[in-house]
C-alpha cells in the first residue's frame, strides 16, 4: 500500500481520532453522510440484498463465478489460470518469501481482471455494503508460497483502510483446509476481542488470538477455484491461514467509500496512467468509482 501520509504522521492522527470529543463529531459527520445518501443507493436484486445483510451482519458471504452470472465470469477465471504460470517464486528468497504478486505490466497485459472489479452488480453490492459512494483501489493477484511462514496478511488483522472496507477474492485454484483458505472471525466475536485488546490497528500472531478466543470459533473459507467470497476487512479479524500442501492463487479486488475524513490510503495498484489507458471503455459512474481520489466528499 502506498500511504498517504508517512507511517508516524498516520498514527499520530489515528490516535487524534480516537479522543472521545473528535470521535464523536465523526461519527456524527459518518452516519449524516451515510443518511444523506441512502436515496441514492442503487437498485439491487433480493439475492444480492441478502448477500449485503450477510456480510453486514457475519462479516462474510460466500457464492461462486457461476452464481453470480456476469458475463465475462469464465474468461476472468481462465485468465487467471493462465496467469498463475508466470508468477513465479524467486530461487533466492524462496526460503523466506510468502508471497507472490502479479506486477502492474502483468495486470495490464491480461486487463480484464482488473475491469472485472467494476462491474455494476459489484458495483452495486459494494455500494449498499459502504452506504456510500465507491472508490475502486484495484486488483491484486497473488501466490502464496505453501511454507509455515505467518508473516503480513497471514497474521489477524483488521483492514485500516476506512470505516468499511469490502474485499471481493476469487479462488484462481481449488482451495481446502490444507491450502491456505482466508479465515475470518465473526463479527459478534471480533467485537469482544477489538475491547479485550483495546486494538487499533496492527497484526496480532495466532499464538496470540488462540489465548483469547479458541480455534474453533475461526471460519474458513474454502471452496473450488471460482469460488467468490465477499468479506467485510475492516469490521472481521481475518487472515489468510499459511498453506502447506500446495501453493494458493488469488485475485483481491479492494474497495472503501471516496469519503475523506479518516481515509488515510492512496493505494491504487496501477498508476495513473495505466488507468487512463484502461478506462477508455468505462461509463461515468465507473470512471468516478476508478477516479475516486477526484471525487472526494
Amino acid at each position: 500500500m502506498h500511504l498517504l501520509l508517512p507511517k508516524i504522521q498516520k498514527r499520530i492522527f489515528k490516535k487524534f481520532y480516537q479522543f472521545p470529543f473528535i470521535k464523536h463529531q465523526n461519527d456524527v459527520a459518518y452516519q449524516e453522510a451515510v443518511n444523506q445518501h441512502q436515496p441514492n443507493l442503487p437498485t439491487i436484486s433480493k439475492d444480492d440484498l441478502e448477500l449485503v445483510e450477510k456480510i453486514y451482519y457475519e462479516g462474510v458471504a460466500i457464492t461462486s463465478l457461476d452464481a453470480l452470472g456476469i458475463t465475462p465470469n469464465n474468461q476472468i477465471l481462465q485468465t487467471a489460470k493462465h496467469l498463475s504460470s508466470q508468477i513465479e517464486p524467486d530461487i533466492n528468497s524462496i526460503h523466506h518469501q510468502y508471497v507472490i504478486h502479479a506486477s502492474p505490466q502483468q495486470i495490464m497485459q491480461h486487463s480484464e481482471i482488473f475491469l472485472w472489479g467494476l462491474e455494476q452488480r459489484l458495483l452495486n453490492i459494494t455500494e449498499h455494503y459502504l452506504g456510500l459512494p465507491v472508490a475502486y483501489h484495484g486488483t491484486y493477484f497473488r501466490r502464496d508460497i505453501a511454507n509455515k511462514l505467518e508473516q503480513g496478511s497471514r497474521r489477524w488483522h483488521l483492514d485500516p483502510e476506512d470505516r468499511k472496507v469490502l474485499k471481493i477474492i476469487i479462488y484462481v485454484n481449488d482451495v481446502s483446509e490444507s491450502q491456505g483458505p482466508f479465515q475470518y472471525i465473526p463479527l459478534s466475536f471480533t467485537e469482544k476481542i477489538v475491547q479485550s485488546l483495546k486494538y487499533t490497528y496492527g497484526y496480532i500472531s495466532n499464538q496470540t488470538m488462540q489465548q483469547i478466543i479458541p480455534p474453533d470459533n475461526y471460519k474458513s473459507c474454502i471452496g473450488s477455484a471460482g469460488t467468490v467470497i465477499f468479506a467485510g476487512t475492516g469490521s472481521i479479524f481475518h487472515r489468510g491461514k499459511p498453506p502447506e500442501a500446495s501453493d494458493r492463487f488469488t485475485i483481491f479486488f479492494d474497495y472503501t467509500s471516496r469519503r475523506k475524513r479518516e481515509l488515510f490510503y492512496i493505494n491504487n495498484t496501477l498508476p495513473r496512467q495505466d488507468l487512463l489507458q484502461l478506462s477508455q471503455n468505462l461509463n461515468m459512474r465507473q470512471k468516478q468509482c476508478l477516479f475516486w481520489q477526484d471525487y472526494l466528499f
